[in-house]
């Protein structure tokens, strides 16, 4: 066993002791301390333990801290969409019968038959069931998360995405996550950061200009006005799913008719492109890869009423809401 180097002294009395010489504690402290990080760091990467998860929390309420309380502004307003009342199936107009009428200062001459002219019949409208996905190549427009909130960061980047507006990249996402403050207010998220009024007005600085935030009684309104809107303006749609915790993409839909023609359509499924993915989450499962149809049964279990832990939003409480286009998809 090796010894720590000794020098020997002459203590009073004439006996020698041996005085141990300690090297200097400096060095030994730099480097528990470079351990001490490249350890936390390599935790953080791997997520051991759950380091990544709580460094990501420290980063984030640093950053709010920094940032300074969420602006008390108003925002993009949540338009409540009510269900159209039912209009009866139009009966078939009978056709006048012609008129029969006398010339003019005529006594006994036959009367002459005129007939007045009739419009040609609208044809009424075939109901048929329908496929519609605006996109062909979903893996070409779509955007992975980089942290786990950032779902409507990498949502917007999607629609910018599918309006070739935005590139997919890792680099577009932190721009586009970085400009957070110049959109966010208390009205639209309390928590600060993204909220879909955030989403609408990120949109609309990047070019895609018209979407609303709406909020609906029922899922079947919901998803039947989002399948309007899309068939419509040949635009995705953006559904806050998770009880407003989460963003998907829609991008296509299947029903029982054309929703711009047919106001009670029944959508049966939706085409989705879920920013989670490849992710799997504890609560909501394995995400769908893009471009996925996702039943009714899946959208029964994914697309709940709204209810946010941070409070109270009197306009979204208890309603599907969704964020639809209402501008067409420019060529």
């Amino acid at each position: 066993m090796r010894r720590h180097p000794a020098v020997t002294a002459l203590a009073a009395g004439g006996t020698r002791r041996a005085l141990l010489v300690h090297r200097p504690m400096g060095n030994s402290l730099v480097a528990l301390f470079l351990v001490a990080v490249l350890t936390g760091l390599a935790g953080v990467s791997t997520n051991a333990l759950g380091a990544g998860d709580r460094f990501q929390g420290l980063v984030r309420r640093v950053d709010r801290f920094l940032a300074g309380p969420v602006p008390d502004r108003s925002s993009r307003p949540t338009i409540t969409v009510t269900a159209p009342p039912k209009t009866p199936t139009p009966s078939p107009r009978a056709t006048p019968s012609p008129a029969a009428r006398r010339p003019s200062g005529s006594t006994g001459a036959a009367p002459v038959e005129t007939r007045e002219p009739v419009a040609t019949p609208t044809p009424t409208p075939v109901r048929a069931s329908v496929d519609v996905d605006i996109v062909a190549d979903h893996a070409a427009v779509f955007a992975h998360e980089l942290e786990d909130t950032w779902c409507a960061v990498a949502g917007t980047q999607i629609v910018l995405a599918i309006h070739g507006k935005a590139p997919t990249t890792d680099a577009f996402q932190r721009q586009l996550a970085r400009r957070i403050r110049e959109w966010e207010s208390r009205d639209d998220s309390h928590n600060g950061n993204w909220g879909p009024a955030a989403i609408s007005l990120a949109l609309e600085a990047y070019g895609v200009p018209g979407y609303e935030v709406r909020a609906y009684d029922s899922r079947g309104l919901a998803l039947r006005d989002a399948a309007r809107a899309i068939s419509e303006t040949g635009a995705p749609a953006i559904l806050l799913t998770w009880r407003g915790a989460h963003t998907w993409v829609m991008t296509g839909f299947r029903a029982d008719g054309d929703p711009a023609v047919f106001p009670d359509t029944k959508v049966s499924g939706t085409y989705i492109l879920d920013p989670w993915y490849p992710w799997h989450s504890s609560i909501w499962g394995q995400s769908d890869k893009p471009g996925h149809f996702e039943d009714a049964a899946e959208m029964k279990r994914n697309y709940l009423p709204w209810k946010r832990p941070e409070g109270r939003y009197p306009d979204r409480d208890g309603k599907f809401i969704a964020v639809v286009p209402t501008v067409p998809l420019a060529p």
